[in-house]
């Protein structure tokens, strides 16, 4: 389940029900109330302002097994340097789809993001 931020009954449900939880954080604060509430992974929105170092400034604090997500702002571009920061799993909205896009233009932007992904990740040996 994602959500767009750390709320301690929403997880408590989750967790009851054993489903993975990936809440939206900004702040180290509020990735560690999000871990002691037990979610399963983070998701850092919006990622285009804290940016790669942010958030790799946030992991090198976060207990090391912590799984964290990108989520806006992400795009085949910038993809690369998340992946360096630390950064396994993503969320695509403008970076892969704007109003007014043909379906090919799509296709070719997914394709991108997945080449830029898999490129990223042979470059850190994961």
């Amino acid at each position: 389940m994602v959500s767009p931020n750390v709320d301690a009954d929403v997880l408590a449900m989750a967790h009851a029900r054993q489903m993975v939880t990936m809440p939206g954080v900004f702040s180290p604060t509020e990735a560690f109330l999000a871990l002691r509430c037990g979610a399963s992974a983070l998701k850092f929105f919006p990622a285009s302002v804290l940016g790669p170092s942010g958030i790799a400034a946030q992991l090198a604090v976060l207990p090391k097994d912590t799984v964290v997500g990108a989520v806006g702002g992400v795009s085949d571009k910038n993809l690369a340097a998340y992946v360096a920061a630390g950064v396994r799993s993503f969320g695509l909205g403008s970076g892969l789809y704007r109003p007014g896009m043909k379906p090919s233009e799509v296709r070719n932007t997914a394709q991108a993001s997945v080449r830029a992904y898999d490129r990223a990740l042979a470059g850190t040996g994961s």
